[in-house]
């Protein structure tokens, strides 16, 4: 039921921030050459600029994207530690395109394999963290696709975690965008997708320079990731995202004919967000806004934080005066509860309009309470009430 409940939130959450209300106003044309493209701001989800977003194309090496998150995700809840060591198999070794050439046997450590993925768009790496995380490739593809469905999209399927050519694997810019916005709440990524060059196996004979595929790193202020994206069918593809006085766009061209196109109409979008929009920060993702009693627990409550960074967005020149919040939170919650487990949410409301819909989670695990310690709790009550 709570997962139940998780997926329904997600999804109402992603259709009510989803509405192009800004978009509409544009009639610009900032992806002339492009097969589809779109704007979004990252706290609110707002879709800032559209062309063709839900179009189904093939998303290369954007697919990446979600194998990163997945990743990210694992280290988040402590089944993954960054300096853990991942062999490679030799199913992982065999994989073409773009590589860091892991050897079958081969050791790297979580931080190295996240930065052959991130920096240099490793197939190996990304095949051996998917069989590290999920015990086999197939395994890990049903991960990404449960994933897609927990985030309410419906016009993405994945048939590997590499985005190697593949009948029926298909994105939409949109949906990449979603993604972005997911993984974004790890705020560590960027660590790895905003580098523009760095080195494995270093001090060894086998020394290897990553160079990031993602060139706007090093030629547009504020760029930090996130994955570029190349095949003959998908063409020119690239989901970029920046950071600019406190408010962070996320661009996703697809199908572009060149890099040089691909690049110019990215910055071409961004230039256009920053120029337009502005962003009012709330909240802190993992910020304490509120608690919940819990019944039968380990303890008698547990936090809430928000889910990730909440923020209002508006027009560059608008105020945002008298903004009410509204927590809705969950009755009858009983143990056992697990950390990030959706227990509520906050809505930001301007004159009966909701502004954002946001998840609130739990800060920590709860297990259920032994029996000798329910019966001193209630011997407790009754002492108190005499």
């Amino acid at each position: 039921m709570k997962r139940f409940f998780f997926s329904l939130i997600i999804i109402s959450m992603i259709v009510s921030i989803s509405s192009p209300a800004f978009a509409e106003e544009s009639s610009v044309n900032l992806a002339e050459n492009a097969r589809s493209a779109v704007i979004i701001e990252r706290d609110t989800g707002t879709v800032l600029y559209d062309k063709n977003s839900h179009e189904k194309l093939p998303p290369a090496s954007m697919t990446k994207i979600m194998t990163m998150l997945l990743i990210m995700e694992a280290i988040d809840t402590g089944s993954l530690s960054l300096d853990e060591k991942v062999r490679t198999s030799e199913h992982a070794a065999s994989m073409g395109g773009s590589q860091i050439f892991l050897e079958a046997g081969e050791e790297m450590t979580v931080d190295e394999m996240l930065r052959g993925i991130a920096i240099a768009s490793g197939n190996d790496a990304s095949v051996a963290m998917a069989e590290r995380i999920a015990g086999s490739e197939e395994a890990f593809v049903e991960k990404m696709n449960k994933k897609v469905k927990d985030l309410g999209l419906e016009n993405t399927l994945f048939q590997n975690p590499t985005g190697l050519p593949a009948d029926e694997h298909y994105s939409t810019a949109y949906d990449m965008a979603i993604m972005a916005k997911e993984l974004l709440k790890y705020e560590m990524i960027t660590k790895y997708t905003g580098k523009y060059e760095d080195y494995l196996r270093e001090n060894t004979e086998k020394k290897f320079w990553l160079v990031n595929t993602n060139r706007l790193v090093k030629f547009y202020p504020g760029v930090d990731g996130l994955k570029t994206g190349f095949t003959s069918e998908a063409k020119y593809c690239l989901t970029a995202t920046a950071e600019k006085d406190g408010m962070r766009l996320i661009t996703v061209v697809m199908g572009a004919p060149t890099p040089k196109d691909r690049n110019a109409q990215i910055t071409k979008m961004l230039d256009y967000g920053f120029s337009q929009f502005k962003t009012h920060p709330m909240y802190e993702r993992n910020e304490v806004v509120s608690n919940v009693k819990v019944g039968k627990g380990s303890k008698k409550s547990v936090d809430l934080v928000t889910s990730e960074p909440i923020s209002i967005l508006t027009k560059k020149g608008e105020a945002i005066d008298d903004v009410q919040k509204e927590f809705v939170i969950n009755k009858d919650v009983h143990a056992p509860i697990k950390k990030g487990d959706v227990l509520g949410k906050l809505v930001l409301k301007k004159e009966n309009e909701v502004l954002s819909e946001s998840a609130l989670v739990a800060k920590e695990d709860i297990t259920e309470a032994s029996w000798w310690k329910l019966f001193k709790r209630t011997i407790g009550t009754f002492t108190k009430s005499s």
